[in-house]
């Protein structure tokens, strides 16, 4: 990864280009822009960005055709950035491979504390043996869970589902892709049965719903470990 991120802004709104622009150089970015789709992919290819901030909303190809055309060769970070706030479209998105999505209008702390999430796990930081979040500490290759100094006990299951959503931790995981890859692609429609599990796993590692610390809830998409 470049010293200084490149990253992609795709947005048919040039005030909004300009925004990103100034906003993303400020954070110690660099940028690339394009207008709609077909640009943006050349750009994928020819350009090497690290991430790309792409909106759904293009005027010649939409943005899920773009998210489809780049997945076909690299896992390059994508965060949506839309002002569509339809369950299905973030769905739809997160489905299609995008990591992240972020509705508009949003803060700038937010978009450059999921900028910093997407990027750390494309440069392989949360491919190590042993993963960390705040005071939660993974060792994969022993199966423990320490918070802090203690132990946490987890079931096998329950160690499965906390070690998919750390290895993409900042990112959006949806409920599909979750039950998918713990339970198998029979069980993708089983969402009260991954809500039992996120239960669990908050109770041990003692978050609350109203404010947890580690597991995130994403309503109607899915979850994200914090980072």
């Amino acid at each position: 990864m470049n010293a200084r991120p490149r990253i992609l802004v795709v947005d048919d709104d040039e005030q909004i280009r300009l925004f990103l622009r100034i906003t993303l150089k400020a954070a110690g970015y660099q940028t690339i822009e394009a207008a709609d789709g077909r640009a943006a992919i050349e750009a994928c290819t020819g350009r090497k960005p690290d991430l790309v901030l792409l909106d759904l909303g293009l005027p010649d190809i939409s943005g899920l055709d773009v998210i489809r055309a780049v997945r076909v060769w690299t896992q390059l970070p994508i965060i949506v950035l839309s002002v569509r706030s339809d369950e299905a479209d973030k769905v739809a998105a997160l489905d299609a491979g995008a990591n992240d999505y972020v509705q508009k209008p949003f803060s700038t702390a937010e978009l450059l504390a999921r900028t910093r999430a997407s990027l750390r796990v494309y440069s392989g930081e949360t491919t190590s043996p042993v993963i960390e979040a705040g005071a939660l500490r993974i060792d994969v290759p022993a199966h423990e869970v320490r918070l802090g100094d203690v132990p946490i006990k987890l079931s096998p299951r329950e160690f499965e589902l906390l070690l998919v959503l750390a290895r993409a931790a900042g990112r959006v995981c949806t409920h599909r892709q979750l039950l998918a890859q713990v339970w198998g692609p029979a069980h993708s429609d089983d969402v009260q049965y991954l809500r039992v599990y996120v239960a669990q796993l908050r109770e041990k590692l003692g978050d609350t719903t109203g404010a947890p610390k580690y597991i995130v809830n994403e309503p109607g998409i899915g979850y994200r470990l914090a980072v």
